[in-house]
């Protein structure tokens, strides 16, 4: 069962208690031998920006406040509304997206494994004599150039003063 606690801002200052249970046993029962796993759902923090609270959504300044039982539902049923519609949403799209997903990337994978690497190293092992002729043409027309300029500018010295004279 979850519990939250909110705290009103009256003079009273008295403390209110929802208590809302967002844990169903079965959902827990079922888990079985992969009880540790799931509890850890994204643990490359993908989705770390969709962790999405009541206040970074609904705020109320100090000079217009609405009753405190208002704010007190309000709360309760934003919590449960996003949780239980997300569980539907997820029911009704996860296995198919999940499949969707798993084909796109399988085909991916077999077209990288068996068709573009095998092209690129073909290319690679075809195109060593470009690669020989590129690297000589380098070294017999840019390189002596970029040395003989570098040499002509190493000579530069340049001094900073500070000559204030009044």
């Amino acid at each position: 069962m979850e519990e939250w606690r909110l705290k009103d801002t009256s003079p009273q200052g008295e403390m209110m208690e929802v208590k809302v249970d967002l844990h169903s046993e079965e959902l827990d029962s079922t888990l079985g031998d992969v009880g540790p796993l799931i509890h850890d759902r994204d643990p490359k923090r993908v989705n770390s920006n969709l962790e999405v609270m009541f206040e970074d959504v609904i705020a109320e300044p100090p000079s217009v406040r609405s009753f405190d039982k208002v704010w007190l539902w309000s709360h309760a049923l934003f919590e449960v509304s996003r949780l239980w519609c997300y569980r539907f949403i997820s029911l009704l799209l996860a296995v198919p997206v999940s499949l969707a997903a798993g084909l796109l990337f399988a085909a991916l994978s077999c077209l990288h494994i068996w068709l573009i690497m095998p092209c690129m190293q073909l290319l690679l092992i075809n195109m060593r004599w470009i690669q020989t002729v590129w690297a000589s043409i380098l070294n017999i027309f840019i390189s002596p150039f970029c040395t003989s300029f570098g040499k002509c500018c190493g000579q530069i010295i340049i001094h900073l003063s500070n000559n204030k004279t009044r």
